[in-house]
């Protein structure tokens, strides 16, 4: 259940940062460290999915290893 709230905060603190691309990064890489690792690969995917829309994010990308 914990880690849940750990992922939509995440998501939710990601969207709120995703108008500055620096920033968005260093969330990113805040939340990397922080979820437990199948967190970790549905944030993956989330990523993936929300920068299809905002292509000045895709720098985050390699964080994920994709």
């Amino acid at each position: 259940m914990k880690t849940r709230i750990m992922l939509n905060y995440a998501t939710t603190v990601l969207e709120s940062v995703s108008f500055d691309s620096k920033l968005f990064y260093k969330e990113l890489q805040k939340a990397l460290n922080h979820l437990v690792p199948y967190d970790v690969e549905q944030l993956g995917k989330w990523v993936s999915s929300f920068v299809q829309e905002k292509p000045e994010l895709s720098d985050s990308l390699h964080l994920l290893n994709v």
